[in-house]
């Protein structure tokens, strides 16, 4: 406490009456007086002296004496450790800037100055206001004396109020002022797209005053699909890119260094894109009414995300004599010309469902568009009937050019039970059915038994089941860019019923129908990458097995560019390990001649989104504190303690106010008027001013 006699000095006053008891006396005594001096009576001012006399001695003032047990001051220094801070020159002097400040300290001996290390690790950027605060919740406030920052000055969490900070903030900056530096901004991304379908995204590519006009970027899409592209720099510019597949997509954008480069981190950026599909079209084309029919149509209606076209030939072309009249056969007629030449590459797959050739209902010239339609990705399902044992099935039409199965001529009737074969077994679309059995152990399948199929030879495709006496049951194969399915019994309806304890026929239609439309979770030979907890889990599933003693490898390369090797564990044709994580960014992943690209974390950190050593983010900062920015290139400012209320900056120095808080551990207090000297003294007055009033 400051007093008129120095620091722990004053005078302090003890009333011996209550203040509106003293307040009372004196108006009454000043009242008396006042009318004494009115009418000039004498001995008025002898009156008017004993009157403040007794006052005083009623108040009982006294010397009052403290010691005082004064604390240090305490200021924060806050070390920018963000990534930023590791650019050229800048650890050095932030380094030397931090030894002066600390040598500075402890010659102040009324100063704690503590040292807080913030931004090494934050997805939001450079967060050294926020380390600041957290701080001071152990620092008194009136001990407070200031802040300094060494920082670049990219800080990315300063408070929108600055009235609460209570102390100066200075700032001493690293690098220096107009570094130049080429950098990619992403502007927007869609996080959905239609596969196959163009989506917008837009960037810019921000050049230094001084460099080209033009600048050279390349797009990649999951590691290929590279596009070159020359954008005009410092302007907003927008590209199309479309997803191959449903799921995650990386998009990586990419420039060369400039003439000025402080980092090529921010030279490229990853987005990561969900591709999703449209309402998948569907068109279904049964050759006859029959018990499985139904089980068709129910499955693909049940799914919200399909559209339905399905045509059923009630009566054959050639069926002349039947006299139903057309309209009690179907609602509408058989729309072949707009279904196969006008929207037949609107489907995304195609289902024959024990179809025949019937004198040409369907025109062979439309079932070779069918063929072409696959050839460029389309899809095509068949279900064979009994006719495809025949020159009645669409093995004899130009259909026959992709289908895998060959015909016999043998149709194979009796009871058997579909197996899944060695290929099978590690084929996604038909691994773990349920009701599959165990050929480790040799248990035989478990679901209903069919009773007729259709004998024929694989040519070519991949044989995942099969039927009596090992025949192909089910094939699968791809032609040209488009895939087709053959299944060779038209029984499979049977599971669904129930019958002989049925089968996973809903599982393995559902299977079929995404692998033909390239679901990418069903291809065969893949290459994932997942992540889990702080580690990529990567699987490797392949139809080949290796050589017993052999295992699968994966080079990964990490974010930084650093390559390693993971060895994995295969398993029922499933191989899988799993690798700890280097930091967030981008992966590439290798496994013979699959790649694939994996997005983790915060792939486009802000941290380095900016890296130019700048005084304009925090210069609201120490305006509003009354603080100062300074740059160490400049030289390192002295440290000094200044009064309050004075300056607490100037030329090559930054000074820290002294709050001078502290406790009292003793007080001594001498009184200055005795009470009985008061009163005598107030008496003798009185005495003086009867004698004075008497003569």
């Amino acid at each position: 406490m400051n007093g008129l006699f120095g620091d722990g000095v004053q005078i302090a006053f003890t009333p011996m009456l209550p203040l509106w008891a003293l307040a009372a006396l004196a108006l009454v005594g000043a009242a008396l007086v006042g009318f004494g001096l009115w009418h000039r009576a004498r001995g008025s001012g002898w009156r008017a002296a004993a009157l403040i006399l007794g006052l005083l001695a009623l108040l009982d003032p006294a010397l009052v004496s403290e010691t005082r047990r004064y604390a240090k001051d305490i200021a924060l220094v806050v070390v920018d450790d963000s990534p930023s801070q590791t650019l050229l020159d800048r650890p050095a002097q932030t380094d030397a800037a931090m030894k002066a400040l600390q040598e500075a300290g402890a010659r102040l001996p009324n100063l704690d100055l503590r040292i807080v290390r913030a931004g090494r690790t934050n997805a939001d950027g450079t967060a050294l206001m926020g380390a600041l605060d957290q701080a001071m919740e152990d620092v008194p406030r009136q001990r407070f004396a200031g802040a300094i920052l060494l920082t670049d000055g990219q800080v990315h969490d300063t408070p929108a109020d600055l009235s609460a900070l209570p102390g100066p903030i200075h700032t001493l900056l690293t690098g220096a002022p107009g570094e130049g530096d080429r950098r990619l901004v992403i502007l927007s991304s869609p996080s959905f797209a239609l596969v196959d379908k163009p989506a917008l995204f837009s960037f810019r590519v921000e050049e230094p005053a001084g460099g080209a006009a033009t600048v050279p970027v390349t797009i990649q899409l999951d590691g290929a699909d590279t596009r070159a592209l020359n954008v005009p720099a410092n302007e907003d510019v927008a590209v199309e890119i479309a997803p191959r597949h449903g799921g995650q997509s990386v998009v990586e954008i990419t420039t060369p260094p400039g003439p000025q480069e402080l980092t090529l981190q921010n030279n490229r950026a990853a987005l990561t894109v969900n591709g999703i599909r449209d309402r998948l079209r569907v068109l279904l084309i049964s050759g006859e009414p029959h018990p499985g029919e139904r089980t068709w149509r129910n499955l693909l209606k049940a799914d919200p995300s399909v559209d339905l076209v399905h045509f059923t030939i009630l009566r054959p072309a050639d069926r002349v004599m039947d006299l139903t009249p057309v309209n009690e056969l179907s609602l509408i007629a058989f729309p072949i010309r707009e279904l196969f030449e006008v929207k037949l590459n609107e489907f995304d797959l195609i289902i024959f469902d024990r179809y025949r050739r019937r004198n040409s209902l369907i025109p062979a010239t439309y079932l070779q568009a069918v063929a072409n339609y696959v050839e460029r990705g389309g899809a095509v399902l068949e279900v064979a009937a009994p006719a495809f044992a025949t020159n009645q099935g669409l093995f004899a039409s130009p259909i026959g050019t992709i289908l895998p199965g060959q015909p016999t001529g043998k149709l194979l009737e009796g009871p058997f039970r579909p197996e899944v074969t060695a290929l099978g077994w590690r084929h996604p679309v038909t691994q773990g059915l349920e009701g599959a059995g165990f050929p480790q152990t040799g248990a035989p399948p478990s679901w209903g038994r069919w009773f007729r199929a259709v004998d024929v030879t694989a040519g070519r495709g991949q044989v995942v089941m099969t039927g009596p006496g090992a025949s192909p049951l089910v094939i699968l194969d791809r032609v040209g860019e488009g895939r087709v399915a053959q299944i060779l019994s038209d029984q499979l309806w049977l599971w669904s019923r129930g019958y002989d304890g049925g089968g996973p026929q809903a599982e393995l239609l559902r299977r079929l129908a995404h692998w033909l439309m390239k679901e990418p979770s069903l291809e065969e030979e893949d290459l994932v990458a997942a992540v889990r907890g702080d580690a990529l889990h990567i699987t490797r599933r392949s139809l080949t097995p290796l050589p017993p003693g052999q295992s699968r490898a994966v080079a990964i390369t990490d974010p930084d560019g650093g390559t390693r090797t993971l060895i994995l564990t295969e398993r029922d044709g499933v191989a899988s390990g799993t690798a700890p994580l280097a930091g967030p960014g981008v992966y590439r992943l290798a496994e013979g001649s699959l790649q694939r690209v994996i997005a983790v974390g915060t792939i486009n950190p802000k941290e380095m989104s900016d890296v130019r050593a700048t005084a304009a983010v925090l210069q609201p900062v120490t305006v509003a504190t009354g603080g100062s920015i300074q740059w160490l290139r400049d030289g390192i400012s002295d440290l000094r303690r200044t009064e309050p209320g004075r300056a607490t900056s100037g030329r090559g120095w930054i000074g820290l106010p002294e709050r001078r808080d502290y406790d009292v551990s003793g007080l001594t207090r001498l009184p200055l008027l005795p009470a009985w000297l008061m009163l005598l003294l107030a008496g003798g007055a009185l005495g003086l001013a009867w004698w004075r009033e008497g003569r």
